[in-house]
């Protein structure tokens, strides 16, 4: 307990040090300027995707520490509880701060507005601002691209780890492979997060930073924890089987988005070599989306196993993040059809008889 105590500051200083890296790094590293979604009093924000030169130069400053012999590429792995300890009282103590900051906002945008429903658990939960800013920083973004890194960072002292206790066998090296694949390509393509819900419609408050900087990192990085404390030899063809299913994912889960990113800022684009199907003028309904409406989170759901899958099935430990998902993605798909009904109406009962199946195509 003393001792935990004892590196408690320590920890502190990094996760500072950390945010703080990313916050200059996300200023002043050039970026694609992307436009994000028009906001319901005209206005729009707009985002500077640089979170992957932002990535390559923390990986090399991180390689360059290690090398000097100035941190251990072990240190996360040494010291999970206790960061996640500092990490999860730092997300408390900023939900409070935008709570408090923003049902005093007296600002009249969208962005800056506050919600206030009158329930201080509601509003603390869900937060009271669209998109709060902090020295000129967006923070919903900026909280994004925080936790997808660190999840990248726990992995990688992990396999040191692994590497160094002499047990980084196939399964520890699919895994990291592929989790790896997953957050680079993030990074590459991460304009495409400006188009997403979270984004586009979510407040700002404790769920959201919650999930960003402490679920993310800490509960996706479960099967990676697990392969360091249990052995799993996986066969070749058992190797070959999960990486087909990594790569089908990946296909459906990118490709269903830049679709849809491509859409709404050309919808007469042209899909899958066609001209794109649109319902009402409104909603697509061409390549992946005429598949199924929500055929991204069926990407999602597989891409989501495949890192479970190198555990093999002797535990369900490894396979929380899967379940968790699908539970999340059902629920949400659910909320996404009872406010896409609302909305488009007749159009929406169109699009479903066009396109009948949610999200697996003739399962579901």
């Amino acid at each position: 307990m003393e001792a935990a105590a004892a590196v408690l500051p320590t920890l502190v200083v990094v996760l500072l040090a950390y945010l703080g890296y990313l916050a200059a790094a996300g200023a002043i590293l050039p970026g694609k300027l992307v436009d994000g979604a028009l906001l319901p009093d005209s206005s729009r924000l707009h985002y500077r995707c640089n979170g992957l030169l932002s990535l390559l130069l923390l990986l090399g400053l991180s390689a360059f520490g290690v090398y000097m012999g100035w941190m251990s590429p072990t240190v996360v792995a040494d010291m999970g509880l206790e960061l996640l300890s500092v990490t999860f009282i730092f997300s408390v103590i900023v939900s409070f701060a935008l709570y408090i900051a923003g049902i005093k906002s007296g600002h009249k945008s969208s962005s800056l507005r506050p919600h206030v429903s009158g329930s201080f658990m509601q509003d603390w939960w869900f937060g009271v601002q669209l998109n709060p800013h902090f020295m000129e920083v967006d923070l919903k973004f900026f909280f994004v691209r925080a936790g997808m890194m660190a999840w990248l960072f726990i992995n990688l002292s992990l396999f040191a780890k692994s590497y160094f206790a002499g047990s980084a066998n196939l399964s520890v090296i699919l895994y990291q492979f592929f989790c790896a694949w997953y957050i680079i390509d993030y990074f590459v393509h991460e304009e495409f997060m400006t188009s997403t819900w979270d984004i586009i419609a979510e407040r700002l408050g404790f769920m959201l930073v919650f999930g960003d900087l402490v679920f993310i990192p800490f509960t996706f990085t479960i099967q990676g924890w697990w392969l360091l404390k249990n052995k799993v030899e996986l066969s070749l063809l058992s190797g070959l089987a999960n990486l087909c299913i990594f790569l089908i994912g990946y296909l459906v889960f990118r490709g269903a988005n830049k679709q849809k990113h491509v859409f709404k800022k050309d919808p007469k684009a042209p899909i899958w070599g066609k001209p794109p199907k649109v319902v009402g003028g409104k909603l697509l309904a061409s390549g992946y989306w005429g598949i199924a409406r929500h055929c991204n989170y069926l990407g999602d759901l597989l891409l989501a196993l495949s890192f479970s899958l190198p555990c093999g099935v002797s535990s369900v430990v490894p396979y929380f993040y899967p379940t968790y998902l699908l539970i999340l993605l059902v629920l949400r798909e659910r909320r996404d059809e009872a406010r896409c009904s609302q909305k488009y109406r007749e159009i929406w009962a169109e699009y479903c008889k066009l396109v009948p199946w949610r999200i697996l195509p003739y399962v579901y």
